[in-house]
């Protein structure tokens, strides 16, 4: 077992919440690229109905969803001791989740609804992804500071 810890691409669990951060921030600017791709085909009055609806929905999800996944996760990676692999900054069970949601979001973009309506759900995900990853990347600054 010592021969495979060896490769194990660890990192100090400090770094394990910048990825985190960083793994959030990027699908949300993903997920609203698309949105706004899709939205660029709509009308002007249309667009902005959409993407305000998308806004709020994003604030939702992230005040009653993705804050509490945030701040558990949060809590696990700053119980770790040492260095870890640098693939735990999400637990195991959550990895299962991710496949799950992007097979999801591919059976979504090539299903009938249309694209406008997708835009609030992907506006509504990927805005939230970004602002929960502030509290990574404020976390993230915190250690750094204190260490």
């Amino acid at each position: 077992m010592e021969n495979i810890d060896k490769y194990k691409p660890a990192i100090p669990k400090t770094y394990l919440i910048l990825l985190a951060g960083i793994v959030w921030e990027c699908v949300g600017i993903l997920l609203i690229v698309l949105a706004l791709t899709w939205l660029s085909k709509v009308s002007d009055n249309y667009r902005y109905i959409f993407a305000g609806t998308g806004l709020l929905f994003a604030l939702l999800i992230h005040h009653f969803g993705f804050l509490r996944i945030v701040d558990k996760n949060l809590k696990r990676i700053l119980q770790m001791d040492g260095k870890k692999c640098m693939f735990s900054f999400f637990p195991r069970k959550s990895y299962l989740l991710i496949i799950l949601m992007v097979a999801m979001g591919s059976i979504l973009r090539h299903s009938i609804i249309p694209k406008e309506y997708l835009a609030i759900l992907y506006i509504g995900i990927g805005l939230a992804l970004i602002l929960s990853s502030i509290r990574y990347l404020r976390i993230f600054f915190t250690e750094i500071k204190r260490h």
